[in-house]
């Protein structure tokens, strides 16, 4: 594989890496108030299998990874770094539990012929950080599990290619800034904008964006957490009702999952996706 790999955020959706979640059977504290969540592992491997059907039935190539059993958060696949024009930025897990991931997505990555352009290594940089704004801007969420240190070694890293990259902070304890903001087609967003910078909302405001507020109270619910697969069309679940019904006003053809259990992993439909190609 060779050429163009990912264009931006929003360009046709061709390929993408995922994960089976074979081993996401339990997360510890990871329900509201601290509690341990119990883990339906036969549901949430009918609701990924939902998921890659949806995209292949749009077209869009799927490129499963074989899960390794010490890695239970690994069927995130989209944390473990961010796909570019010129081949992939490798990320820095910031929790010790899935520090392994990056060694097995390295391998995959070198299978699979794309270059690693960047890497980080001093600081901490997750791929659900991750977004292109444009052709040649980057958005870099630097919330829970990305750090200044790690978006500085991109930004070195990436400049010879003439990336401008924008650190985007946040007021809430959010891990991932796909959990508060998702490009969903060219200029069109999904935003909680009460946890967001002003200079990034005016930012987007000057870019002429158009964008589909969702409450602070939804932002666990991730009711941002959609994929964009191009062509004016997006991935939701089903229960999504009110972001699904503003994306249709916007012209948005919206192709429902469920994924309810997989929630309870911590993640949603964006969190499991790697785009590999767009173009």
């Amino acid at each position: 594989m060779n050429g163009c790999f990912v264009r931006n955020s929003t360009a046709p959706l061709k390929k993408v890496l995922m994960c089976p979640p074979i081993y996401a059977y339990l997360k510890e504290n990871a329900g509201r108030g601290g509690n341990e969540t119990k883990i339906d592992n036969e549901l949430c491997m009918r609701e990924h299998e939902e998921l890659v059907r949806a995209y292949r039935s749009n077209g869009v190539e799927v490129v499963l990874m074989t899960p390794d059993s010490s890695l239970h958060d690994q069927v995130f696949a989209r944390d473990f770094g961010a796909c570019v024009r010129e081949g992939y930025i490798l990320g820095n897990f910031r929790i010790h539990s899935r520090k392994g991931e990056t060694e097995a997505y390295r391998k995959k990555m070198e299978e699979l012929e794309i270059p690693c352009v960047a890497k980080c290594s001093r600081g901490h940089f997750e791929g659900g950080d991750f977004w292109m704004l444009d052709d040649r801007t980057m958005a870099i969420g630097m919330l829970e599990r990305t750090d200044e240190a790690g978006v500085d070694e991109i930004r070195r890293q990436v400049a010879r290619y003439g990336y401008e990259v924008i650190p985007v902070g946040s007021s809430e304890r959010c891990l991932h800034l796909d959990m508060c903001f998702n490009m969903v087609a060219e200029k069109l967003a999904v935003i909680c904008s009460e946890v967001l910078p002003e200079t990034f909302l005016n930012m987007l405001r000057s870019r002429k964006f158009n964008l589909i507020e969702v409450g602070r109270e939804h932002l666990l619910d991730c009711f941002c957490n959609l994929q964009s697969l191009g062509n004016g069309k997006a991935v939701s679940f089903r229960k999504n009702t009110e972001v699904n019904s503003a994306l249709r006003a916007c012209g948005i053809e919206v192709i429902e999952t469920d994924i309810s259990e997989m929630f309870k992993h911590g993640g949603g439909i964006h969190c499991m996706t790697f785009p590999l190609s767009r173009s």
